[in-house]
């Protein structure tokens, strides 16, 4: 499953998207099962939300580690984009509250 870009430029567009696109395609290769949605913003902020049963049981840091490898040789300008990185079992979705930006998005002036 490719990684959704629900909303704001197309990766074709933004190369740091484009960047950021890859490298968690790279980590839905290795994670089947997993979602992975990431967007633009603003003109500085990139989201991404990785939904994926693997992280049962593993603590916040835990998930982090496991997915910030993927993340770890973008270019410095892009990493310090990204805002937000949510990881989440698929039972959390309803009740996170970062989460909800993804499903019912406030509009950005970008």
């Amino acid at each position: 499953m490719p990684v959704n870009v629900p909303r704001g430029p197309r990766p074709e567009e933004d190369e740091g998207l484009q960047a950021v696109v890859a490298a968690m395609e790279s980590y839905q290769v290795q994670h089947p099962g997993s979602v992975v949605e990431t967007y633009r913003h603003g003109q500085y902020v990139v989201r991404i939300r990785v939904i994926n049963p693997g992280f049962r049981g593993m603590t916040k840091s835990e998930r982090h580690r496991a997915v910030w490898p993927f993340l770890k040789d973008l270019p410095e300008e892009v990493v310090s984009d990204i805002s937000t990185l949510i990881l989440l079992t698929p039972e959390e979705v309803k009740s996170s509250f970062a989460s909800f930006e993804f499903d019912d998005p406030i509009p950005s002036r970008f």
